[in-house]
């Protein structure tokens, strides 16, 4: 079992390629964190840099929003130990969204409630001038007890300092590579379009999350990543209601929220939340 000095009870509950995710307690009062590390024992200095920008960018939100209700994990302290980066954040119970969908039938109601938190933590992220890039399942948590849901992982999240020109504006990137995880990144973050990359870009993302969601598959499969790639620019995605024949709330009025966000047309794309509550509750 690891050992890091000021934290105890050390699990393992998360690895991927690059770093790997405790489960544990701090001494000092015995409080539940989340630590993340790189595996590696001697990590390069980008590696370390990637790692210091995602403690900035969440220190960031969490000033801003530490008076009101957020959806975006709390990060504590970005320790170092043997010369690696651990971050430290809040464990507030959880487990990604991505195992959840295996493990758990979600209602029509619980999956609503679901993408209404996740679209509310975007709308912080972006009213900070802040773009995620790397929307996904794996990359919400949801806590089964409470239904508490959180945005994490920001390690290629952009801070997007608006112009002196439109101080409410949204700073893009203009992207020469892929980044993201391939299945839900937007035709703009491919790298092979001369588009920029913008809060928008998170709402594509959204999309193809909310689509697995609420089918259970991914709107684009194939074992080739290029193949992946020319979807994401070219294709359309068979509409729900076509491949969920036995849920009868997936009919083609609602299933016009799925399918706005995957607009190769960046500028047709629109505001999630919004429209989750124009066409599934009207009334509200």
């Amino acid at each position: 079992m690891i050992a890091i000095p000021g934290y105890k009870s050390l699990i393992p509950i998360y690895e991927s390629e690059n770093s790997i995710v405790y489960r544990g307690r701090r001494d000092q009062d015995d409080g539940p964190v989340i630590l993340k590390s790189l595996k590696k024992d001697y990590p390069t200095p980008e590696e370390f840099a990637r790692y210091k920008h995602e403690y900035g960018i969440l220190r960031n939100l969490n000033q801003r929003y530490q008076d009101c209700t957020s959806h975006i994990i709390v990060v504590y302290a970005l320790e170092k130990y043997e010369g690696t980066p651990i971050l430290v954040m809040e464990d507030f119970g959880a487990e990604s969204l991505k195992r959840l969908m295996v493990s758990q039938e979600f209602t029509l109601s619980e999956m609503l409630n679901i993408a209404i938190q996740i679209s509310q933590g975007l709308t912080q992220v972006h009213a900070a001038h802040m773009i995620h890039k790397d929307i996904n399942p794996s990359n919400i948590a949801l806590n089964l007890s409470d239904r508490q849901v959180r945005l994490i992982d920001f390690g290629i999240a952009e801070l997007a300092t608006p112009s002196p020109e439109s101080p409410t504006s949204h700073a893009a990137f203009h992207t020469s590579h892929l980044e993201g995880t391939l299945a839900y990144i937007s035709p703009e973050q491919t790298g092979r379009m001369n588009r920029p990359t913008d809060y928008r870009s998170d709402f594509y993302s959204l999309g193809v999350t909310l689509y697995e969601l609420f089918t259970g598959h991914l709107p684009f499969e194939a074992d080739d990543p290029m193949k992946l790639v020319h979807a994401h620019i070219a294709k359309t995605p068979v509409s729900p209601h076509e491949t969920v024949v036995s849920d009868n709330w997936i009919f083609p009025e609602r299933c016009v929220i799925l399918l706005i966000f995957w607009e190769q047309k960046i500028f047709f794309r629109r505001n999630i939340m919004m429209a989750l509550v124009q066409i599934f509750c009207p009334n509200c």
